[in-house]
């Protein structure tokens, strides 16, 4: 055989398997761990939070950034829907907080409010 005839071949095994390679199923999408809402959970999600607002919650003395630590658990799911919904305006927690589902929001929320100033 000449070597146009293998490129015929070639051609020709690659248009066959089109038909096959569409009729394929698309795979499922990524299967994600559900958050883990225990205390170590939340403890972890909130340990995200320590370079802005500080170890647990305390930013440093002087900071302009919010304490988090001993607030109200329903003032900071409060403050979350609201810069997730674009009702309070930021630099960056707008897009922090949709990262975060209701529940896992709640959890961080009453692991802050627990603890001390």
């Amino acid at each position: 055989m000449n070597r146009y005839s293998w490129m015929g071949i070639a051609s020709a095994i690659v248009a066959a398997s089109l038909p096959l390679a569409a009729q394929q199923p698309a795979p499922p999408s990524p299967a994600f761990a559900p958050a883990n809402l225990s205390e170590s959970g939340a403890r972890a999600m909130a340990a995200a939070c320590t370079p802005c607002h500080g170890t647990n919650g305390r930013p440093v003395a002087g900071s302009t950034v919010p304490r988090l630590a001993g607030r109200a658990k329903e003032e900071i799911v409060d403050l979350m829907a609201q810069f997730r919904d674009g009702k309070r305006p930021a630099t960056l927690m707008q897009q922090i907080a949709k990262g975060y589902s209701d529940a896992e929001v709640g959890a961080m929320a009453d692991y802050f409010s627990k603890q001390a100033r």
